[in-house]
């Protein structure tokens, strides 16, 4: 019996990760487990024989005089290799402490140790595909697992048992059925784990009957739909005075602290959505415009059962609505409001493609574990949305082959989670959803949000964005010769090879007919390599005529002598094919004979990638054939692998009139709520309203936070900076890095740093790092520090001494509330590159029609971001932080007082970088 197994849970810490290279333990633990209890723990230092690298000693807090007196590891080997025997090796990362352990028992002249092993990594991704990382400190934070000291050898051990205790406890909830699949399919895994989901089937079996949650779809369970809550009919007035207001929300709200600007934008959204008018309101932080505009939004669809719509852009805000201020008000109104979360379909798993997927062995190691966390995952999500899913590289290409791509033949949503979502949507009082979704509804035939009698839109100056986005096509050469290399011709054994022999031996369709069908690829692929080798000779000429410094140029395809005729050749051979193709699929499925599950799976696989193709097509007219004066469209190479790096992008310059097209019919029937906590910069007010299509007779009111909400808040703008134009760019990044190191040592970390420039973030940085000045600090960087946007912040929010490099995307949407965030640190005006491509393109754009680009777009737009930058710092009346400004040109230029009007009222000094450091140093203790 499995619960009887011994358990061996084992840590190690290292003075570095190989062996072989003389690296030695500087402390392990072993952690021994029976029946679920943990019986015994062994933990020592062990002598390394050599000094511990300081890197090592920040990381685990082991310092050399902690093994001063510790034996060698010879001393203990025997008796560890003891407590090993029968025992399941487990550990957090099996692959480290089990090569390293093997080596260090043979250097003490012992044999290798043999026997099963069980990698707590593994086991996690499979058992919680849904967490955001798979360190062991942040999964024992997410399962309230106690880890005093990560990279401590006995806190991890015994932090790893207890992990291997909860996986026990989560095999024992999941239905049957679902640990059947487990089991079957977890042969191909790199640690012993099918003997544990094998234990837990055994014990699920002896349980009568299965969970109520689930329903059940061939071999699969998947988490019920959630019952629509019942709405009772209580009398809703909407709270008129402050003083009602004030009662409703303090009565639910513990320590809700009344702010007029807050109930003014209420009154204000509610008027507009009784009168079906148009409003554009900028709320600065501290109004508090969330619960601003949700509060009316929710009582105007309870009293006069008109739906209300919310669009925002990123998935972060969507996920904060869902699930941290619809509860507010649902605690507010004393009942849950029916709200719908909707995406756009292809984010939704489809659970019969998923299914028939089942039906064939997994291609690769990364496929398998996808397989066996989307299993586990149907059997919880209630949203069905993949986003959810942490997945590898590898897996992220099998989520593509499951994606919903086609509209629910049913109403009856039981298996469907987009039909779920659409039904939810039918009933919701609020939906939510995200700008491209609603800009998708441009071209939807069933246009979902026909009878919605209000809509906020909120982040709203990021609606243009979201408009470019929808419209932008992309070409990479590599992505061409993958799709091209999925299908293959018959001697390359990929897709085209097994259907064909599966056609010719269930004799489905003529062997004629797919001999044409390979002559056809083939004349796609030497059309497409002909077209690309022209392409490239231009490139090249091109580039004879730029920097040859510049390892990554952009090239605008007016420059380049297109062969349109070749281009068209290209776009006809892949027409010929998709056509046979599609044919051969129609063959292959018709014959007498019900299809095989194996071939059922090949010819959703071959239809697949027929539409890749078909989406392919039109990305290549509209690429390169279709020319249209409002695009602009340029080639981004890597001078060093020609063609593998050819990218061309094709973007929108104007949206105005896109935008335009999809609220004009909003507008005759629903009001509009246009809100961001930054819409409007000095000398420019109608700068976003403008690109929206905002008519001129739309008022814009600016609300803002009372002073006292900043009063935590100073600026600084350091006035000996160097002028980066006079200087060289080594320079400059040497004094930006001493300025950085300054001000982080003066704060004690919790700093975000911004920069324009990923290239100038990555040689700060690395000149930070080498200087070894912010040693004892821990340092994320964008695009330097691996993991996304949201995982960099979580990591950054964990540490007491931290600092965060972040360029573009950390402008804005990241909220860091408290002490977690002491100080931003803006490296220069965020003023756009004039070289990067959509910039250029606009800027022309408004010179060839006689008007001033930097007034117009360059100045406001670099503002905006200003503002934003300066709105990570203070996201409560309670916070206290400093906002630095290490470019002298908000000081010498003319246009820099126009950067220190958008500011809040705050204290704004300008100082030498020595006085600076030392007033910062006398502010800082002041508000500790």
């Amino acid at each position: 019996m499995m619960e009887s197994q011994k358990y061996a849970i084992v840590d190690l810490e290292t003075t570095g990760h190989s062996p072989s290279n003389g690296d030695r333990m500087i402390q392990i633990a072993i952690v021994i487990m029976k029946n679920w209890c943990i019986e015994k723990t062994f933990t020592t230092f062990i002598h390394p024989g050599k000094p511990i690298p300081l890197l090592i000693q920040d990381l685990t807090n082991i310092t050399d005089v902690d093994v001063a007196d510790a034996h060698p590891f010879e001393v203990h080997a025997e008796y560890i290799y003891e407590l090993l025997q029968d025992a399941v090796f487990v550990a957090h990362n099996t692959d480290f402490d089990v090569t390293f352990l093997q080596s260090e028992f043979i250097r003490a002249g012992l044999p290798k140790w043999h026997g099963k092993k069980i990698d707590t990594v593994e086991l996690a991704k499979i058992l919680f595909p849904m967490s955001l990382s798979y360190k062991l400190s942040d999964l024992a934070s997410d399962l309230n697992i106690p880890l005093e000291s990560a990279h401590r050898a006995d806190d991890d051990a015994k932090a790893t048992a207890l992990l291997l205790k909860k996986c026990w406890e989560e095999l024992l909830n999941l239905p049957q059925l679902t640990l059947e699949q487990l089991h079957k399919r977890s042969f191909r895994l790199k640690t012993n784990l099918s003997q544990l989901f094998f234990e837990a089937l055994h014990e699920k079996r002896k349980k009568v009957g299965d969970s109520k949650d689930h329903v059940y779809f061939n071999k699969l369970a998947i988490q019920k739909m959630a019952p629509t809550p019942s709405s009772s009919v209580p009398e809703y007035h909407y709270p008129e005075t402050n003083a009602e207001k004030m009662e409703l929300l303090s009565c639910a709200l513990p320590n809700y602290e009344e702010r007029p600007q807050q109930f003014h934008m209420m009154d204000t959204i509610w008027r507009s959505f009784n009168n079906k008018t148009e409003q554009v309101i900028e709320a600065s932080t501290g109004i508090g415009k969330t619960l601003a505009y949700l509060l009316p939004s929710i009582y105007y669809a309870k009293t006069k059962g008109k739906k209300v719509g919310i669009s925002t852009y990123t998935s972060h805000l969507l996920d904060q609505l869902l699930y941290n201020e619809i509860p507010k008000l649902e605690a507010v109104l004393g009942e849950k409001v029916k709200v719908a979360l909707l995406k756009g379909m292809n984010h939704y798993v489809d659970v019969t493609r998923f299914e028939h997927m089942l039906k064939v062995p997994d291609d690769s190691y990364d496929e398998t574990l996808t397989v066996l966390q989307v299993l586990i995952w149907l059997s919880k999500t209630k949203t069905g949305d993949l986003d959810e899913l942490n997945v590898t590289g590898g897996g992220q290409l099998l989520l593509d082959k499951i994606r919903k791509i086609e509209v629910p033949k049913t109403k009856m949503p039981l298996y469907d989670f987009y039909a779920r979502a659409l039904q939810n949507s039918r009933q919701a009082d609020v939906i939510i959803t995200n700008h491209a979704m609603l800009l998708a509804d441009l071209v939807r035939h069933e246009q979902i949000f026909d009878n919605i009698g209000g809509w906020i839109i909120d982040e709203a100056h990021q609606f243009v964005q979201a408009a470019i986005q929808r419209d932008e096509k992309i070409f990479s050469y590599t992505n061409w010769k993958y799709l091209f290399g999925q299908i293959g011709n018959y001697t390359d054994e990929q897709l085209f090879y097994s259907l064909q022999r599966a056609a010719l031996k269930k004799q489905r369709v003529a062997k004629q007919t797919l001999l044409l069908l390979e002559k056809r690829f083939m004349q796609m692929t030497t059309q497409f390599d002909g077209a690309i080798n022209l392409l490239v000779s231009d490139i090249q000429q091109a580039l004879k005529n730029m920097n040859k410094h510049d390892l990554k140029p952009t090239i605008f395809l007016q420059d380049l002598d297109i062969d349109f005729k070749r281009i068209g050749q290209v776009s006809a051979a892949i027409q010929n094919w998709i056509d046979l193709a599609e044919e051969v699929a129609v063959q292959f499925e018709g014959g007498v004979d019900e299809l095989a599950p194996e071939h059922q799976y090949l010819l959703e696989q071959w239809q697949y990638w027929i539409r890749e193709f078909k989406l392919k097509a039109s990305e290549w007219d509209e690429v390169f054939l279709i020319q249209h004066q409002h695009y602009s469209a340029w080639i981004e190479v890597d001078r060093r692998s020609i063609p593998a790096s050819i990218q061309l992008f094709k973007k929108p310059i104007n949206v105005t009139t896109v935008i335009q097209q999809l609220f004009d019919p909003i507008r005759e029937h629903a009001s509009i709520i246009w809100t961001s906590g930054t819409l409007t910069v000095p000398n420019n007010e109608r700068f976003i309203t403008d690109q929206l299509g905002i008519d001129l007779t739309v008022p814009i009111e600016v609300l803002q936070a009372s002073p006292s909400y900043y009063s935590g808040a100073q600026a600084y703008v350091v006035t000996d900076m160097p002028d980066i134009q006079a200087v060289s760019q080594t320079d400059y990044i040497e004094a930006v890095a001493h300025a950085i190191t300054r001000t982080v040592r003066t704060t004690e970390g919790r700093c975000f740093v911004l920069f324009t420039s990923q290239d100038m973030l990555r040689k700060t940085v690395d000149l930070i790092q080498e200087s070894e000045l912010l040693r004892d600090y821990m340092l994320f960087a964008q695009g330097v520090t691996a993991g996304s946007r949201m995982r960099l912040l979580k990591s950054f929010q964990k540490f007491n001494h931290s600092v965060l490099f972040g360029t573009n995307s950390f402008w804005e949407g990241v909220d860091v509330p408290g002490d977690g965030l002491s100080a931003v640190i803006v490296v220069r005006l965020p003023f756009s590159s004039p070289d990067e491509p959509t910039f250029k393109s606009r800027a022309h754009f408004l010179q060839s029609n006689g008007r001033n680009s930097f007034a117009e777009l360059s100045l406001p737009e670099a503002i905006i971001r200003f503002k934003q930058g300066f709105g990570r710092l203070i996201r409560s009346s309670e916070d206290k932080g400093v906002f630095i400004v290490l470019d002298r040109r908000i000081d010498t230029k003319s246009y820099g007082g126009e950067f220190i009007r958008a500011l809040p009222p705050i204290s704004i000094q300008k100082l030498p970088l020595t006085s600076m450091v030392q007033e910062l140093g006398t502010w800082y203790n002041e508000k500790r």
